[in-house]
């Protein structure tokens, strides 16, 4: 059994199909070989080598020409993955053209094929990454829209506050995701970019083709050529990941939100229902949100991984020992991590089921009491606000020790009727009229997400 068949347990809840696709083995070999491809054309184009070397060469490039098993043996001794590839390459290009064989990574060095095809890899990534992001914020502005006038509790310190409605919670994450989309669109052109360097970053055996040869390559690979190689400059790839992690751990916010509102004692909003989804091996009564479960989860292991990436930064002179090794599975892990994060947000966010009713109860708990802030205020201005807060406290303890709604205890309060007519004491003890400018955030947040989305 192979190690990816092992891998399949847990792939196909904490990671989606086509990410994992972009990075494993197959992925992974093929956009080293289409480095070396790419190199031949490249520089055929310049003269370094002969046109007819270059389709021998191409027809090589296929991933399913090499035994993967064998290239994971010798790696274990060549100390990376391009040395076996590219030794394997050969052999293959020879039995067919040993003319062309010569020319076969001509001036590059295994980094370079290494860190270029890992970007060719981020470049899938980012565009599944885009995607789903794109379809996420579609769906949450819409549910924004949906729930912008329903009130719920606000909760601060995990205790009742002043109402806020479904709605703003909602703009809330898809304004996180706005700005993760943001975040992507304007590293691209840091990170989508070729590396190619040589044995120490010179490219002197190229002598003075280099530069055009270079330039060659980066337009073959649809990637921009950087001001110099960057085979121990990390920071393009570590912003990558921490505009990753940023995203994991936006969603997990989402989730961290949801498994809060669908426990039993809250039972506000929920997971959509599935046939055997969230049930217990025991308790034929339970729904648990394991949707949520998977981007708290991804919340939670991508800092640790970019943490790696971080630590990895620091590396020795020209090429790095350790460090760069460090990232080869630490990158593609937080890739796989967020996807998995992302696929779950999108089954949350378009199935969401909402319960406007038990919201509305869940806001009369205290009886009254989240209330108090808004009795305050339209007090203070006829009492003054020390006197006013004096009062409203007092009131809120005699309703909590005689267990009565708080418009109860104001009605019988003199010092309140004088000054507060029943009508005026109904308005302010009802929630909807105490939401401040909670749609006027959704339609910032709408209009932000349609300004960038257009």
């Amino acid at each position: 059994m192979t190690e990816r068949a092992n891998n399949q347990l847990f792939d196909a809840y904490f990671t989606a199909r086509d990410m994992r696709e972009v990075f494993c083995d197959q992925g992974r070999v093929q956009a080293m070989l289409d480095f070396e491809a790419a190199l031949a054309r490249a520089e055929a184009r310049v003269g370094l080598i002969p046109q007819t070397a270059v389709a021998p060469i191409e027809a090589a490039c296929q991933a399913g020409l090499y035994d993967f098993a064998a290239l994971g043996e010798a790696i274990a001794t060549a100390g990376n993955s391009a040395i076996p590839l590219v030794k394997a390459l050969g052999k293959q290009i020879a039995d067919n053209h040993a003319e062309a064989e010569r020319y076969v990574h001509l001036g590059a060095t295994s980094q370079d094929v290494m860190d270029s095809g890992l970007v060719l890899q981020l470049r899938k990534a980012l565009e599944l990454i885009e995607s789903d992001l794109a379809q996420l914020a579609a769906i949450l502005a819409a549910q924004a829209k949906r729930y912008a006038a329903t009130p719920l509790a606000g909760r601060t310190w995990l205790q009742h506050a002043t109402p806020v409605t479904l709605g703003m919670k909602i703009a809330g994450w898809l304004g996180a995701v706005t700005r993760s989309r943001q975040r992507l669109q304007e590293l691209k052109p840091r990170l989508l970019v070729l590396q190619f360097g040589g044995a120490s970053g010179t490219l002197a055996a190229l002598g003075d083709q280099a530069l055009s040869i270079a330039q060659a390559l980066a337009e073959e690979l649809r990637l921009a050529l950087p001001e110099q190689p960057w085979h121990t400059q990390r920071d393009r790839l570590v912003e990558f990941g921490a505009v990753l992690g940023l995203i994991a751990g936006s969603l997990g916010k989402l989730g961290r939100d949801i498994s809060l509102l669908m426990q039993t004692e809250a039972g506000e909003v929920f997971e959509p229902a599935a046939p055997g989804k969230g049930g217990s091996s025991t308790m034929p009564h339970k729904r648990n949100p394991v949707g949520a479960a998977v981007l708290i989860g991804a919340a939670t292991r991508v800092p640790g991984l970019l943490s790696t990436l971080f630590s990895a930064m620091p590396q020795e002179h020209e090429r790095s020992l350790g460090l760069w090794h460090a990232e080869w599975e630490t990158l593609p892990e937080i890739c796989c991590l967020v996807s998995g994060s992302l696929k779950q947000a999108l089954l949350v966010a378009e199935g969401l089921e909402v319960d406007a009713e038990r919201m509305a109860r869940n806001l009369d708990l205290t009886q009254g009491l989240v209330l108090a802030e808004a009795v305050s205020i339209v007090l203070a201005q006829k009492v003054g606000r020390d006197a006013a807060h004096h009062l409203l406290e007092q009131c809120c303890k005699r309703a909590v020790a005689e267990h009565r709604h708080l418009r109860a205890v104001l009605g019988d309060e003199p010092q309140v009727t004088a000054q507060l007519s029943d009508a005026e004491l109904d308005r302010l003890l009802d929630p909807a009229h105490y939401l401040g400018q909670a749609q006027a955030w959704v339609e910032r947040a709408l209009a932000e997400h349609f300004a960038w989305t257009a």
